[in-house]
């Protein structure tokens, strides 16, 4: 997962944490090195739906997807939507692009790198979705900074997303979820679309599961999922 170090969000911050883990399966490798390049966000200019696809349509960001269950989802219940997904874990980044294949999806782009270096190639008031779904909690203090949900990547996904777009965070960590409402609560530019506590405390609609969602429910965890609306 992709962290934040404090300073300028609109430069490329230092990446906490592991980029490899076990061996890359065979088929793994060859999409790595075959079908990587052609769906990689390009490393320069404006990341815009017409210049992922040649076509303008809504897009979406997905910060940290991890092995990209709920971004292949989402891209395969909106064919007309372009997803664009950065992760730094390879192995992650290899299981995506298995699913891709798999299904044929023409609609994702992927970034094996920072985030926040795509997101700020992201033209201001161009995005319809933003996701940031069980992020690294770096539940000591002393790496608070570290996390995701922090004033400056909060204050760049608010710059990215449309009037009425939306940005959708979810934990399983309690620590993480104290920090991030702290974080949200005095905020003017975003509506929390909540009315009960049932609200996020139920997965809503169109909200594909993660693995990680699903380990922490089978360890007992109690899932957190919040909505805001960019006003």
């Amino acid at each position: 997962m992709t962290a934040y170090k404090e300073g300028d969000p609109t430069t490329l911050n230092r990446l906490y944490g592991r980029s490899k883990g076990k061996p890359l399966r065979e088929r793994q490798q060859r999409l790595i090195d075959e079908l990587l390049p052609q769906i990689s966000v390009p490393d320069e200019g404006a990341v815009t739906s017409r210049a992922l696809t040649g076509m303008d349509r809504p897009l979406h960001f997905e910060i940290g997807f991890g092995s990209g269950e709920h971004m292949i989802e989402r891209a395969d219940m909106l064919p007309d939507h372009v997803f664009v997904g950065a992760e730094p874990f390879v192995n992650g980044v290899a299981s995506a692009l298995v699913q891709i294949e798999e299904r044929g999806l023409p609609n994702v782009r992927l970034h094996n790198g920072d985030a926040l270096e795509v997101l700020s190639r992201v033209p201001d008031g161009s995005l319809s979705f933003v996701y940031l779904l069980h992020p690294d909690p770096w539940p000591k203090a002393r790496h608070a900074k570290r996390r995701m949900m922090n004033k400056g990547p909060v204050d760049m996904i608010a710059a990215k997303l449309k009037p009425n777009g939306e940005f959708r965070f979810g934990t399983d960590h309690p620590v993480y979820l104290r920090h991030a409402l702290s974080v949200m609560k005095d905020r003017t530019d975003f509506e929390w679309l909540c009315k009960s506590p049932t609200d996020f405390l139920t997965r809503p609609g169109g909200w594909p599961e993660t693995r990680y969602e699903a380990k922490a429910r089978r360890q007992g965890h109690e899932v957190w999922y919040f909505r805001f609306r960019r006003r």
